[in-house]
């Protein structure tokens, strides 16, 4: 029977954050017959965890995103930017859980921003606009009209040698130990001009690792991250594109493929799309002036 290549630790021993975002549950293993011949087994298998959060404002509710606990601030306000619900953190008085939850399953699982007197949002466009889950973001948008609105075009000077953009998807994977742990959790990473990873989050949803990442950014005023890379794990979907260009991002790596509304997009707003990231090579869809060769 072949090993499993995921790392397998006690469960007392995890982090309290991957505890939060790791389930085990039974399984039954099976192999073909090999050396110790064929063979059926029941055991405890380490999955990612997946459950519902509803984002609100006040106590309106907005969208319902299915995702990875943990950070759950991060992603809400990533989500209400990247979003063009608000502009950053100063629009906002609070992020946070709500204390009452109207059944004993949504406990935990809704979170409440409270907006600064003087920002006006069309809560009724917005939801009508507005549904995300974990496997598609953009399938969710109500209109097409609504999911092209994008952000103005990039015009970032930013360098950056190919050679740093090859060492990532190695440092990426280091920092990944839900993946490890799992093998089901997606990964977005912020990175500083030096290849330092300022941020990591995970998740089961792509677009939720990235909101993680830009709610990070934007609790610690960052915003917007000019003269950075946003690394993604998987593939490149124009959402993904979408968001960094809201954040001000001038350079999208992915170690997956890209898809043709985000190389379309990248390529009318500025922005540097790099795919196919692994090894000692790489693709790059749109702003190819932005990195270095020698």
């Amino acid at each position: 029977m072949a090993s499993d290549p995921r790392v397998h630790t006690p469960e007392s021993s995890l982090p309290d954050a991957l505890m939060e975002a790791v389930e085990t549950v039974s399984v039954t293993r099976f192999a073909r017959a090999g050396e110790g011949g064929a063979g059926a087994s029941s055991e405890g298998d380490a999955v990612a965890r997946e459950e519902p959060l509803e984002i609100q404002l006040g106590g309106t509710a907005l969208a319902v995103v299915m995702r990875t606990p943990g950070h759950d601030e991060e992603l809400a306000l990533g989500f209400l930017v990247t979003e063009r619900v608000v502009s950053g953190h100063a629009d906002v008085v609070s992020v946070r859980h709500s204390s009452v939850a109207r059944t004993p399953e949504a406990a935990g699982n809704v979170i409440r921003a409270i907006l600064r007197p003087g920002v006006v949002v069309d809560l009724e466009a917005l939801r009508r606009n507005l549904y995300a889950s974990s496997s598609c973001g953009l399938c969710g948008k109500a209109t097409l009209e609504h999911a092209l609105a994008s952000a103005p075009p990039l015009s970032d000077r930013a360098r950056f040698p190919a050679r740093l953009l090859l060492a990532l998807p190695d440092r990426l994977r280091a920092a990944q130990a839900g993946f490890a742990r799992t093998g089901g959790l997606h990964a977005a990473a912020l990175v500083a001009p030096d290849g330092e990873l300022l941020v990591v989050r995970e998740d089961v949803g792509r677009h939720n690792a990235v909101d993680k990442v830009i709610g990070w950014a934007a609790l610690e005023g960052r915003l917007p991250l000019a003269g950075t890379i946003l690394l993604a794990s998987g593939r490149l979907g124009f959402e993904i594109a979408q968001k960094a260009l809201v954040a001000g991002i001038p350079i999208l790596a992915a170690i997956s493929a890209p898809s043709s509304l985000s190389v379309e997009l990248a390529r009318e707003n500025g922005l540097t799309l790099v795919a196919f990231l692994r090894g000692d090579a790489l693709n790059i869809y749109a702003g190819a002036e932005r990195i270095r060769f020698r």
